[in-house]
């Protein structure tokens, strides 16, 4: 009989340049022990600009509700879904004396509860948000305690308004109320942050290391084979998966930078950023679930775009700059472009979610054992409206019962939500941001 555990749990292999975190295998688990009790994990992910509220919002309340254009694409993890409506970031609201800020203000209130300091100076002022908070408890048991990911760069962003600072609306997450933390958007640079192990900041020393390997993996062959030969037949297969879908993506992102070679230096794109959204979008997410699968970090933050992103989508036919289509005053054509926007973010997602479903995790999958938030802090994007924002949770039955719309009266703020939410990943808190108290999921 075995009691002891043929491998650790924090496994990793070691290469030149490469540390690899193993995900979870049958071998690391004693034989005839209980299963382990599957971590807890927090994803968010933001979409810009609001939302096309007729289209996205279901008529009813409660299990029996049809899904609208916007939320079909979620139709086959109905089961997982909870629609929540009625929650306001009142606390984004134009404050006296303040000047515009309709993006600033919901952005960078979205995930602190706090209304951001007008400033375009040094003093800027927020929160510390709800993924922080997050971070530091998750962070003790993971090889990083967060990651901030994002599609836009700055250079595609555009000016901010009048008095305020970028600050608020480049990023959601704030460690400390003074302190931002900046959102990557190139895939390679967070490959490298996940399995990367060079101890050089040095490009030229990377860029050395990669001409040596066509992949991160070919320094990892021997020590990989020998560790494959030690596991069952099961373990064999999950680890060869594993290591396909890091090579998938690797191979992404050097298709990726043989393309960036190639643009024009007037291009602002960064080195190694796929051209359209939907490749972008799927090697983000790729990256996310490899995270998470080798349980390298618990809390990611994803931006699909920012507040006033100018993004056009040429590859759905739609060459228009995304942020002035949501200013539609009700033109018909414009606000059937802005719903095709909507829809690809949303099927861009749902690959998110299949992918979460499909990847193993002890007794279940990843979408199993996580909660993922997906909303934005605007309703409607032509009024920046902060009332009825549109949310939505997916997770696994151990948070919250899914395949139900809730719908909260009176304008609940959504800090109440946060605190909600704190309370099932375990960080219990007594109030968060301008939280009035905790909501019934």
């Amino acid at each position: 009989m075995i009691f002891k555990k043929a491998i650790p749990r924090r496994t990793f292999i070691r290469g030149v340049g490469v540390t690899l975190a193993l995900p979870l295998l049958d071998g690391m688990i004693p034989a005839f022990a209980a299963p382990e009790k599957p971590v807890k994990r927090f994803s968010i992910v933001y979409v810009p600009n609001g939302r096309i509220m007729e289209r996205w919002t279901p008529e009813k309340e409660g299990t029996d509700f049809e899904l609208p254009l916007l939320l079909q694409p979620f139709a086959p993890f109905r089961d997982r879904l909870l629609v929540v409506t009625g929650l306001s970031l009142s606390v984004a609201r134009h404050a006296p004396g303040e000047e515009v800020g309709v993006h600033e203000r919901p952005c960078g209130a979205y995930l602190t509860g706090v209304h951001p300091k007008w400033t375009d100076g040094a003093d800027i002022r927020n929160g510390i948000s709800l993924d922080q908070i997050v971070a530091k408890e998750f962070g003790k048991h993971t090889q990083l305690a967060s990651l901030e990911i994002g599609l836009d760069s700055a250079g595609i962003l555009g000016a901010c308004e009048k008095g305020w600072s970028c600050a608020y609306v480049n990023t959601l997450c704030w460690r400390s109320p003074t302190t931002p933390i900046p959102m990557e958007n190139n895939p390679r640079t967070v490959f490298e942050r996940l399995f990367g192990d060079i101890g050089s900041t040095d490009p030229a020393e990377r860029r050395a290391i990669q001409r040596r390997n066509n992949s991160i993996l070919d320094s990892l062959s021997e020590a990989t084979g020998d560790l494959i030969r030690e596991l069952g037949p099961s373990d064999r297969a999950r680890i060869s998966e594993y290591l396909d879908s890091i090579r998938d993506i690797e191979r992404r992102i050097q298709i990726a930078e043989q393309q960036g070679s190639r643009d024009l230096p007037s291009l602002a794109r960064p080195y190694g950023v796929p051209t359209t959204f939907q490749e972008h979008a799927k090697l983000m997410y790729d990256l996310q679930v490899v995270a998470f699968q080798a349980d390298l970090t618990r809390m990611i933050t994803f931006m699909v775009g920012r507040e006033k992103t100018d993004r056009p989508y040429p590859e759905i036919g739609i060459p228009d700059a995304h942020h002035p289509l949501t200013h539609h005053a009700g033109d018909p054509q414009k606000i059937e472009k802005v719903v095709r926007i909507e829809a690809l973010q949303a099927r861009m997602f749902a690959y998110y979610l299949e992918k979460l479903r499909s990847t193993p995790d002890g007794d279940g999958s990843l979408l199993d054992h996580m909660v993922i938030n997906y909303g934005c802090g605007i309703s409607e994007g032509n009024g920046h409206s902060v009332v009825n924002l549109p949310l939505l949770l997916f997770g696994g039955a151990s948070y919250f019962k899914g395949g139900r719309h809730v719908r909260y009266p009176k304008d609940p703020p959504l800090s109440n939500l946060h605190l909600t939410l704190l309370d099932k990943l375990g960080i219990p808190v007594e109030n968060f941001g301008n939280s009035t108290g905790k909501l019934e999921l």
